[in-house]
């Protein structure tokens, strides 16, 4: 939904002394989706296995990195996507315990 509603440019081509800016996806940059998955599976496995989890972040942090350096998003594009992954993850830890607890 953000990036149908955002369609936001990625970063001008020129900023970027490489070649693979020119396999940049079409869509809008706004927010990264592939940093919002990374962060989403980072935060849901860390309170069932704390550990996997910070090793899971590593992996995760590199996926934001790239993004940006690739040139296929802003720094704020990422972060947007990394705080969409945190709220991902908390709702679908969250959401079922709240209905039911209403509900039943």
């Amino acid at each position: 939904v953000c990036k149908q509603v955002a369609d936001r440019p990625r970063p001008p081509k020129e900023w970027f002394p490489h070649d693979e800016v020119d396999d940049r996806p079409d869509s809008s940059s706004f927010p990264s989706g592939h940093t919002a998955a990374a962060v989403a599976f980072t935060a849901a496995v860390v309170p069932t296995w704390p550990v996997t989890g910070a090793l899971c972040a590593v992996p995760a942090a590199m996926v934001a990195l790239e993004r940006v350096q690739s040139g296929a998003h802003y720094p704020s594009d990422v972060a947007t996507g990394a705080a969409i992954g945190l709220a991902s993850a908390w709702l679908t830890r969250r959401v079922p315990r709240l209905v039911l607890r209403h509900w039943l």
